[in-house]
């Protein structure tokens, strides 16, 4: 009845419609949102044991029943849905807000990783603007130690003075990496200061056309 019920909505969830005998605490993980009920006392609670803390459940029972207000008062997350005449019709709307919410968790969710990971981004790229001086300066060192070696070849045999090519075009490559970096932070500042720029102006527009 509720699958039918819902199937004239505009947007209808994938719906799996079990009893409690097929009903496996496994499953929990597969679903967004639990409809339990009507079943026969007793079943109800041992299908709420099996649901994780933070499932999206609503039950549906009778208001006057006392095993339903019983297993509110121990199962708060529950929400209760008397079965009258339009019970259906009930479950239908408020279990649409419910999955709304669920993707919204889910969204915020999503949103905290990947905050945390662009933080954790920010983190190693202020260290690196802190550290260019250091590592500019020991690039410096090294060029030029290498390419004093260079100047003397008569006093290297011509593996070493192939391995000395090599430290010379890969700390030069090195180089290169660390200025493009500089680049990429002066543009970024100044791309930051332009969009801090038109944002007081923006803020700024209706005080001036007041």
């Amino acid at each position: 009845m509720l699958t039918a019920c819902w199937q004239g909505e505009r947007h209808v969830p994938a719906i799996t419609a079990l009893t409690s005998d097929l009903w496996k605490p496994q499953q929990v993980s597969l679903y967004d949102l639990t409809v339990v009920g009507p079943l026969s006392s007793g079943k109800i609670e041992a299908v709420l044991k099996s649901l994780p803390a933070s499932a999206a459940v609503i039950l549906c029972a009778p208001g006057h029943s006392a095993e339903a207000s019983s297993l509110q008062n121990r199962y708060p997350r529950v929400l209760h849905v008397p079965l009258r005449e339009d019970w259906a019709q009930t479950v239908v709307l408020v279990a649409g807000e419910a999955l709304r919410r669920v993707e919204a968790v889910r969204a915020a969710q999503r949103a905290a990783r990947l905050a945390a990971e662009n933080e954790r981004h920010a983190t190693l790229g202020r260290y690196m603007l802190e550290m260019k001086h250091s590592v500019n300066n020991a690039l410096t060192s090294v060029l030029g130690n290498v390419e004093l070696l260079m100047f003397e070849p008569g006093q290297l045999s011509a593996d070493a003075q192939a391995q000395l090519k090599t430290i010379h075009r890969m700390t030069l490559r090195l180089s290169e990496i660390m200025q493009r970096f500089s680049s990429l932070a002066s543009e970024m500042k100044e791309d930051e200061k332009a969009s801090q720029a038109e944002t007081e102006e923006v803020r700024a527009a209706p005080a001036r056309r007041e």
